[in-house]
């Protein structure tokens, strides 16, 4: 559905652009060059819309109704980042290593030397 609805969207597109570069602009003649009222006035009576009139204003319409199209389409099927909050994961727990104290326990009370086990330098056994 999706990729037919985009391909439509894409000849479309195409579609509109030829037609309106086919298309003369008002006042094209020598006489809208130099500001007199031409045969084609911007205010004044307008003769039958062309078919390359009618053209651009049906391929201008399905051009909005598809880029509206593929917006709903792809919100729904993606979901948005605004409405969903990324999860964000818990920091892992760092590994300790072997043979040192958990940081929360406190150092036992018959430490070698009446030295708190807690400082850097007491790590070592005294000789």
């Amino acid at each position: 559905m999706l990729t037919l609805l985009l391909l439509l969207h894409i000849v479309v597109c195409f579609i509109l652009i030829l037609v309106v570069l086919l298309q003369t602009g008002k006042g094209a003649d020598l006489a809208g060059a130099f500001g007199m009222a031409g045969s084609q006035t911007a205010f004044g009576p307008r003769g039958a819309t062309s078919f390359l009139s009618r053209m651009t204003t049906w391929s201008a319409a399905i051009f909005m109704i598809t880029s509206l199209s593929l917006y709903i389409l792809e919100s729904r099927r993606a979901g948005s980042a605004i409405r969903e909050p990324a999860e964000v994961a818990a920091p892992a727990p760092s590994p300790e290593a072997p043979g040192t104290p958990d940081a929360g326990s406190a150092p036992p009370a018959d430490a070698p030397g009446g030295q708190s086990t807690g400082d850097a330098e007491s790590s070592s056994p005294q000789p």
